[in-house]
């Protein structure tokens, strides 16, 4: 039976056209007509071109694995923005945190990328420990018939500047990978550069079909939806905020500072929870600005003056800093430093002056552009909770002033909200979400906070929250910092959650109040066994501070506690502790 034409005869075709049109279109499916109204309309859009290239044949998604190794969450946001643009380019992503990496499932990944931060002293974010240490362990598997490539995230200010990144590349080619891209080792100035590794790389491990041609019209019919994902992220702008409140938490005899920091969002907070961080944008100190331009006579320029103060990071000095500047002025005495082997050990708690002042030379403002790198933001553990201070943040921020090499020096942030900003300075500020320091889900768990110092800052938050949902599970807090009547932070609001429940217990430790200095590791050992039981009993582990040393000694104790009350080896005490952090049960926000 013939079938019955759809184009009409005032269609603009002849007899033949139109027949060739009603056979294709007789026969087609909704989607086949739908693709080819869409195709043709993106064609019209597009200006009218009329040369498409023929279609590719249909292919198969080619598999990729991403991992990542994250502490502040720059490695994860990296993870999903290769994830998103190979799906976009047809292919099958699959991201990994190294929390939960079984490495032994790499040896079945065809194309491998793997994202790693540095921190501290060249070691591996909390979180990736585990995975990284069976990967550079006897027992890691094979990756004969993998393809890989490695990006690298540090910090040039520190001597080991991106080793895990490093460490990784050469481990994967040793266990018999193939490396697919050149690693790229990445400052915290990365943006630029890691979007500019990402689509070269997938291009080079062979993951992203050739660039179509220009005058093809390419039709995405999940675009809308993927534009809409889109849409909904957080914005990465920085917003600008007030200071309502700003008070020092120490006692006028403490020789310390500690800036409680409460901050007004004019069109109302971000939708931040318990455990998020903000990153506040700083400028630097005004008279070491001067000093800098009295040093390289250029007092007169006024926008180098605002590119320094706001706009260039002049306290960091790293080797790369110091390359950069005998490269750029042709100093034979810097050449001869870097030379002689001795650079890092020269460059320690010395700053950008240091250098120009030990190694004059004529400067402009393009050398001090080339020789600094963008000034980062620093950011705080978020120290409230929306559902008690509602469109406010707060923030406590510990003040940094130290003397090295006959020169005062100070934190660039710290020191700027402690001496420079009072009630009603603005900021400006973006939020830094952490999903992996997150209260349970279930309000009736039990958690155990240790936080000493500026660490108590998240679990300010998480005791607020849980009043606000009045959570029923227990809670205990570990405070620590040096004396009891001069630095106990927030003493007043911890002894009113004592009585209102929502916090159920709070241990402290005081270092500088005995003879011997007691830390909140000490703590935890001295109360084992009821950390043990709340544990046991399903309890969330929380530690939050300092990276190089507490949160190592507090993960030592927690074993130390497992071993002790449960009569375990050290090796199954420390088995023990690893389920918790796989489970999600032990979770670190250190710094």
């Amino acid at each position: 039976m013939a079938r019955q034409a759809i184009l009409p005869q005032t269609a603009p075709f002849n007899d033949s056209e139109r027949a060739s049109l009603d056979s294709v279109l007789c026969g087609a499916t909704p989607i086949q007509r739908a693709w080819l109204a869409g195709f043709l309309a993106g064609l019209d859009a597009a200006g009218g071109q009329n040369a498409v290239a023929p279609a590719a044949p249909p292919k198969a998604s080619e598999p990729l694995t991403i991992i990542y190794a994250s502490e502040s969450g720059n490695c994860e946001a990296l993870a999903g923005s290769v994830a998103k643009l190979a799906k976009k380019s047809g292919f099958k992503p699959k991201v990994v945190d190294f929390a939960d990496l079984d490495v032994a499932t790499l040896t079945g990944s065809k194309n491998l990328i793997a994202i790693a931060a540095t921190w501290g002293e060249g070691e591996p974010p909390a979180r990736a420990t585990r995975a990284y240490n069976e990967l550079m362990g006897d027992g890691a598997p094979r990756l004969d018939g993998v393809t890989f490539g490695v990006l690298a995230l540090g910090d040039t200010s520190y001597v080991e500047f991106c080793a895990i990144g490093k460490a990784l590349d050469a481990r994967f080619e040793a266990l018999g990978g193939t490396r697919g891209a050149e690693r790229a080792d990445l400052d915290l100035d990365f943006d630029k550069p890691a979007a500019d590794w990402i689509k070269n790389t997938l291009k080079a491990l062979a993951l992203a079909p050739a660039p179509s041609a220009d005058n093809v019209v390419a039709v995405d019919f999940a675009g809308r939806a993927a534009a809409e994902d889109d849409d909904a992220e957080p914005s990465r702008e920085p917003v600008v905020v007030e200071v309502v409140d700003h008070i020092n938490l120490n006692s006028s005899l403490s020789d310390k500072e500690t800036i409680h920091l409460a901050l007004e969002f004019e069109d109302g907070a971000p939708a931040y929870e318990p455990g998020d961080s903000l990153e506040i944008y700083p400028e630097n100190d005004p008279a070491l600005v001067e000093d800098i331009l009295k040093a390289t006579n250029l007092t007169g320029d006024e926008a180098l003056r605002k590119a320094l103060l706001s706009e260039r990071d002049i306290t960091t000095l790293s080797a790369t800093t110091v390359e950069r500047f005998a490269k750029a002025t042709g100093h034979a005495e810097a050449q001869k430093l870097i030379d002689s082997g001795e650079l890092r050990a020269w460059i320690e708690g010395r700053h950008l002056i240091d250098l120009i002042e030990t190694f004059p030379a004529t400067l402009s403002a393009e050398h001090l552009n080339t020789i600094t790198r963008p000034l980062p933001p620093r950011a705080y553990s978020i120290a409230s909770s929306r559902k008690e201070v509602g469109d406010e943040v707060h923030l406590v921020i510990a003040a940094v002033r130290y003397e090295t090499h006959g020169r005062s020096r100070s934190g660039v942030t710290s020191v700027q909200v402690a001496d420079r900003i009072k009630n009603g300075s603005k900021l400006r500020v973006k939020l830094k979400p952490n999903r992996h320091f997150r209260l349970p889900q279930d309000p009736a768990t039990d958690i155990i906070m240790v936080g000493p110092g500026t660490g108590v800052a998240p679990f300010r938050a998480f005791v607020q929250e849980r009043r606000a949902i009045e959570a029923t599970g227990r809670s205990w807090l570990f405070f620590g910092d040096r004396q009891f009547t001069h630095d106990f932070l927030y003493q007043l609001e911890w002894q009113e959650a004592l009585e209102d429940g929502s916090l159920t217990k709070i241990d402290v430790a005081f270092s500088r109040d005995q003879p011997e200095k007691i830390y909140v590791q000490d703590r935890i050992r001295h109360h084992a066994k009821e950390v043990v039981e709340w544990l046991d009993g399903g309890a969330s582990f929380y530690v939050c501070g300092d990276a190089n040393r507490m949160a190592k000694d507090v993960r030592n104790a927690v074993v130390h506690a497992y071993a002790e009350v449960k009569s375990l080896s050290e090796t199954d005490a420390e088995a023990a502790v690893a389920a918790l952090e796989r489970a999600h049960r032990y979770q670190q926000d250190v710094y």
